[in-house]
């Protein structure tokens, strides 16, 4: 299994959060590969800058590879993708990564029971 985690799933699994269930750890360590996208960066980046997180940017960057997780650039193809997505969620982090686990193909991990809309064999509410 092939994972890309959304970036609240990714920013619990850096802070050890207590909000990360343990299913949702096990299948995250049960997985092959672990993704994160370079968009979870910026959007984490974008709400430090405005105050509405309190999380060390850098930190997260460093986590990336001694987690265990991959970053996920994002390629010109991922924001084509978003135009052929149903309008089921107007964040548009949250669209990017649904399109870059399209693509990719990858199932994305997330707390955010909307993105369930999309498809159930492409996203996984944990």
């Amino acid at each position: 299994m092939r994972l890309l985690l959304d970036t609240h799933i990714f920013l619990w699994i850096v802070t050890n959060d207590p909000k990360l269930s343990a299913r949702a750890r096990r299948v995250i360590s049960a997985a092959d590969e672990r993704f994160v996208s370079s968009a979870s960066i910026w959007e984490a980046a974008i709400k430090a800058g405005l105050g509405k997180l309190d999380i060390d940017v850098g930190e997260l960057m460093r986590a990336i590879g001694p987690s265990g997780i991959r970053e996920l650039p994002v390629r010109a193809a991922h924001g084509a993708a978003v135009r052929d997505l149903p309008h089921h969620h107007r964040d548009p982090f949250d669209r990017l990564l649904v399109a870059q686990a399209r693509l990719e193909p990858l199932q994305l991990v997330t707390a955010d029971a909307h993105l369930a809309r999309y498809d159930l064999s492409l996203v996984l509410t944990v």
